[in-house]
């Protein structure tokens, strides 16, 4: 695919070119990701480094710091998660729509591969006509009353 060209959904259906593209987006993405976590370590040291300013309360100086440089790892975090989610798309849209058809057909053929095995079913007896009681348990449950 050359430079001029974009991705497509068309280009993602296939396995090899799904594949490609995490390459490529892991390629363009990890870099960033490396520096933005290079530029929040140097602002974090050097915001730590800043003096308390004046009317500031005990630790706040540290706070502060915290507060400031914070959105500078959350931003690494969010590309490389980024990341994890083309990952995570591409493992999906396999299983949905290049293996689940395959399953379900093999589910198929295994289901009327077993109807055509199954034995008889057992036939039942005349419709109407109760069943004959036996006696199993003899007189150990006639003081029982039903409910009670």
């Amino acid at each position: 695919m050359s430079a001029a060209e974009q991705w497509t959904s068309e280009h993602l259906r296939s396995s090899i070119d799904r594949a490609i593209h995490l390459e490529q987006r892991r390629a363009q993405l990890l870099p960033i990701v490396d520096d933005l976590r290079r530029l929040a370590r140097e602002m974090d040291a050097e915001v730590k480094e800043i003096d308390a300013i004046e009317g500031d309360l005990p630790g706040q100086a540290r706070i502060r710091a915290w507060h400031v440089a914070k959105p500078l790892f959350q931003a690494a975090d969010d590309v490389e998660k980024a990341i994890s989610d083309l990952i995570a798309f591409n493992a999906r849209f396999q299983r949905s729509y290049e293996e689940l058809p395959q399953k379900r057909e093999e589910k198929r053929r295994r289901k009327a591969l077993a109807k055509q095995n199954k034995a008889p079913a057992i036939e039942s007896g005349p419709v109407g006509v109760a069943p004959v009681k036996t006696d199993e348990f003899g007189d150990v449950f006639d003081g029982l009353r039903k409910g009670a």
